[in-house]
């Protein structure tokens, strides 16, 4: 498995996942994959890029509760094994490591049900978390609900340390969740012998 940038390529295999089923966003549901499927029916290529916006200066996002806020800086990645598996993100706030409140963690993942429980979600938080050292981050912050053992266990076994158990604000549905800090490593000091 490896993280591919979208691109025309791939957007068969993730038009299809869609089709079959899979939800990018587990909160807004069907809603999400009706909102996805019809921005690539819209034009492709607009969909593409706004999967890459660094600056932030694609359109707004709708929150579940239809809030609209301002879109952070940020870019997806999706999870490629010959066959479209999945999807994870990072966004950010320029020259802070810090989220403004109604942004629940830097990244988000999914991996479609038909290739879960092979590890692809660990590989793939592992193989960006260095994109996210790259964009000047100290650390990243991830969320996941209290009972969501698998995706703890990909946070865990990338070296997230468990920060707070809290309730999500209501516009996210207000599940019990836990918040897990990565912080970046330090580069290792190399003595001369």
């Amino acid at each position: 498995m490896q993280l591919v940038w979208p691109a025309p390529r791939y957007l068969a295999g993730y038009v299809d996942a869609l089709k079959r089923g899979w939800e990018v966003d587990h909160l807004r549901g069907r809603a999400s994959t009706r909102d996805q499927l019809q921005a690539i029916a819209a034009g492709a290529g607009a969909f593409l890029d706004q999967e890459v916006d660094r600056e932030g200066k694609g359109p707004p996002i709708a929150l579940p509760d239809g809030s609209i806020i301002k879109r952070l800086p940020g870019f997806t990645r999706w999870l490629w094994d010959g066959g479209f598996c999945g999807r994870i993100n990072l966004r950010w706030q320029p020259g802070t490591a810090q989220l403004p409140p109604h942004v629940l963690g830097h990244i988000g993942y999914a991996v479609v049900p038909w290739k879960q429980r092979r590890g692809y979600a660990t590989q793939a938080l592992r193989d960006l978390l260095p994109l996210a050292w790259a964009e000047g981050l100290a650390h990243v912050e991830i969320t996941a609900d209290r009972d969501n053992v698998a995706s703890r266990r990909v946070i865990e076994t990338n070296g997230g340390r468990l920060v707070e158990e809290f309730d999500k604000p209501v516009q996210y549905g207000g599940a019990a969740s836990v918040r897990y800090r990565i912080v970046r490593p330090r580069p290792e000091l190399h003595q001369d012998p």
